[in-house]
């Protein structure tokens, strides 16, 4: 009889590759949030005149690939070693970010090398995410799976926590180039990482059947599963209307608030201090749940409408860390969900199509945000992101009603749920 999981928190820390890939992870995504806040700030303040529309974008450019991509990258994840993939990934965006900061830092940096780059580093994060994603499966056991991916998402909001407020201070001290310096050099941390790894404690299935057969089964697999849908339909949303953050934070700040980098930089750290709560959260939990992705994409519509009205940067700020909560609820939610729900063989190209519908979204709103942001106000853009955590509410609700028979009843003068369990779920 196999033996209960290990129950706590911090439960998958015990794992020393886990470990490893944690702390090598941690101190490369500060360098990766110091470039997003560097990035931002040139574009927004030195090529250009506070414009919207540019940072925009920036970030289509940067998440187009997940679109254009999302069968070669999903193949590659299940097909090729992770370990070593993520390792070439890395070493090539070190490069692009290299060349940005020298770029910077000469003079010579224009708004389209900007754009160029944005969409290279777009193509390396297309791969790099279903790879390094589905790589935690290699790196604990099942049952840790959804611990796992929860202590992950922490580390990565703890570096969003930090990065942006290191990115604000090294702006006002040195200057936007040598953040992209620094941010070149810290993807040394990762890479050693990966290459101290004991790979024979990995927890590795054997390589699935080779071919262009194999190149739609991540769709025809998605395809025939109603949750794993509408988890992804949710995230859709989400990601188009949502999850512009870039273009939220910055405009709000300088346009609206009139503060400059250290405060921007701010925003987005409080914002991560939020995500680093939900992240934390879910930890907890023994098994993500569909209830949880509702209750998140709830309160995020709800928290950016009450920020998109705060009369000042201090009531913003503290919207921010209940913005940064419920986001990381239901991504954190949605990512150990679809982990779970798919099988081990076919997780490399799920995790594919779950990052490109999450961010292959942000191309179409991005532009679309930042265009009411510079002709209808930054509190009109808020609202419209807000608008998408109703429309994901929706969405889930749906489902509940209609597979799972979610019913409403008075008891006892209370108000209580019924819902059947899932049938596309393990027991």
């Amino acid at each position: 009889m196999t033996a209960p999981p290990a129950r706590g928190t911090f439960r998958s820390l015990a794992n020393r590759n886990f470990r490893l890939w944690i702390v090598s992870g941690l101190l490369s995504n500060i360098g990766s949030w110091m470039q997003g806040t560097a990035q931002t700030w040139l574009v927004l303040t030195e090529l250009t005149d506070h414009s919207a529309a540019a940072v925009g974008i920036v970030t289509a450019l940067q998440f187009t690939p997940q679109l254009l991509l999302v069968a070669v990258t999903g193949t590659a994840a299940d097909h090729v070693d992770r370990r070593k993939l993520l390792i070439a990934i890395q070493c090539g965006m070190a490069v692009l970010a290299l060349a940005l900061g020298l770029a910077t830092v000469s003079g010579a940096v224009q708004l389209w090398h900007v754009y160029v780059l944005a969409f290279l580093l777009g193509c390396g994060m297309a791969f790099d995410m279903p790879a390094r994603n589905s790589f935690i499966s290699e790196l604990v056991g099942e049952g840790d799976i959804g611990n796992a991916v929860a202590l992950n998402g922490t580390a990565f909001q703890l570096a969003r926590a930090i990065g942006p407020a290191i990115a604000g201070l090294l702006i006002a001290l040195v200057g936007t180039g040598w953040v992209f310096i620094i941010n070149g050099l810290c993807y040394a941390f990762i890479i050693g990482g990966l290459m101290r790894i004991h790979v024979p404690d990995l927890h590795r299935h054997a390589p699935g059947e080779r071919g262009k057969a194999r190149l739609l089964d991540g769709f025809r697999y998605v395809r025939n599963r109603p949750d794993i849908r509408t988890v992804f339909t949710m995230l859709f949303f989400m990601g188009m209307l949502g999850m512009n953050f870039a273009v939220f934070v910055s405009v709000m700040s300088v346009a609206v608030f009139h503060k400059g980098a250290g405060e921007c930089g701010l925003l987005t750290s409080l914002l991560a201090v939020g995500s680093v709560i939900g992240a934390l959260l879910a930890a907890r939990r023994d098994r993500p749940r569909l209830f949880h992705l509702i209750g998140g994409a709830f309160c995020f519509g709800c928290t950016m409408m009450l920020a998109a009205a705060a009369p000042n940067y201090l009531l913003f700020s503290f919207m921010m860390v209940l913005i940064g909560l419920s986001t990381q609820t239901l991504m954190t939610s949605a990512n150990g969900f679809v982990q779970l729900a798919t099988e081990r063989a076919m997780r490399g190209r799920v995790i594919a199509i779950h990052m490109a519908i999450l961010l292959g979204g942000l191309p179409i709103g991005a532009p679309f945000v930042g265009w009411v942001a510079d002709h209808l106000g930054p509190r009109a853009s808020m609202v419209v992101g807000g608008s998408a955590g109703f429309v994901a509410t929706t969405i889930g609700l749906v489902y509940l009603v209609r597979v799972r028979h979610l019913r409403f009843y008075r008891e006892d003068g209370r108000w209580r749920y019924r819902v059947a369990p899932d049938p596309y779920q393990p027991a």
